[in-house]
């Protein structure tokens, strides 16, 4: 009869082998990213400059599927239910975070369904003015606004949007009053800034610089807490007298809940790889962004304060989607 130590050892062994087995063995087959955003925005343009790179880190092809709807949230229902072992995975965006205090139930746990690998990239926006705007800078700006409560407006691509927190959050950290006027999309809300029906809007870098480059628009500070490469003469929002005022649009990966942790580790790794890339980082530069290359623990550290910071800027700002 073997001793019972022999016993505890030789279980001990299987346990470890069935643990390392999901690390050895994956993957073996293609691996689905899916987007919950049509193809063509950027976070499509994200997961398809990505994707090659991944499936040559893991040696197999990592294909990306479009599930569009409702903020990401239908792709991400799927992905949610989807069995947890690395054969599924979610590219998401900053809306993450904001869409538990937008909407009052959502088809998944943002909290529990998902195991965070990594996030990608931080795009900081930009306060842009129509170049006629009297105030000069962002003190002048929220002098104004707090000299006449309520006439200073700020454009957006919709209620909930990016674009409209971020000029929620500008209110509520500057202390002032100022009126959204929300837009069905940036293009059109972005067109009548730079016409002068609107005078101020929260751009995103990727698509503002060019019109800024070109005067139709001026640029008062960036969102992120450096200054942009791109813009090395613009202040952050802190430098220009807004303290505490960090603001970003992003991508991460997830996995569901409950993926083997040395499948998670094995495509962390792969994803960090991949974000190493000369040609993903020159195109996430293109895009207005910065390389985060936050792994597992760090990602999920970032998630859970931005999905806190947006959840009291809505509650405050009373905001409601369409």
């Amino acid at each position: 009869m073997p001793s019972p130590w022999r016993l505890i050892w030789t279980i001990a062994l299987l346990l470890a082998a069935v643990v390392a087995a999901p690390a050895q063995t994956y993957p073996n087959r293609p691996i689905r990213l899916t987007v919950g955003f049509p193809p063509g925005g950027s976070n499509d343009i994200v997961a398809r400059i990505i994707a090659p790179k991944l499936s040559e880190a893991l040696g197999q092809p990592v294909v990306v599927e479009n599930k569009p709807g409702a903020s990401g949230q239908i792709g991400a229902a799927e992905v949610a239910r989807a069995a947890p072992d690395g054969y599924t995975l979610m590219l998401d965006a900053s809306s993450f975070a904001v869409n538990p205090s937008l909407y009052a139930k959502l088809p998944y746990d943002p909290a529990k369904a998902f195991t965070p690998l990594a996030v990608l990239a931080l795009y900081p926006n930009m306060l842009v003015v129509t170049p006629s705007f009297p105030p000069k800078d962002v003190k002048e700006l929220v002098a104004l606004a707090k000299a006449k409560p309520g006439t200073v407006a700020f454009a957006s691509s919709g209620n909930g949007s990016a674009q409209h927190l971020a000029g929620e959050l500008f209110k509520q950290r500057a202390g002032v009053d100022m009126t959204h006027i929300p837009y069905k999309g940036g293009g059109p809300a972005l067109n009548d800034v730079i016409g002068g029906q609107v005078p101020v809007f929260f751009a995103n870098v990727a698509s503002g610089l060019a019109h800024v480059k070109g005067g139709k628009l001026r640029v008062m500070a960036v969102t992120g807490g450096k200054r942009a490469s791109s813009l090395p003469e613009v202040p952050t929002m802190a430098e220009a007298g807004i303290p505490g005022y960090e603001v970003y649009e992003w991508n991460a990966i997830f996995a569901p809940a409950g993926t083997p942790a040395p499948v998670v580790e094995k495509l962390a790794a792969a994803i960090a790889k991949a974000m190493q890339s000369p040609e993903i980082r020159e195109r996430v530069a293109t895009l207005g962004g910065d390389i985060a290359g936050y792994g597992p623990q760090e990602a999920g550290k970032f998630i859970r304060e931005q999905t806190e910071l947006w959840g009291k800027v809505v509650k405050a700002g009373n905001i409601k989607v369409d």
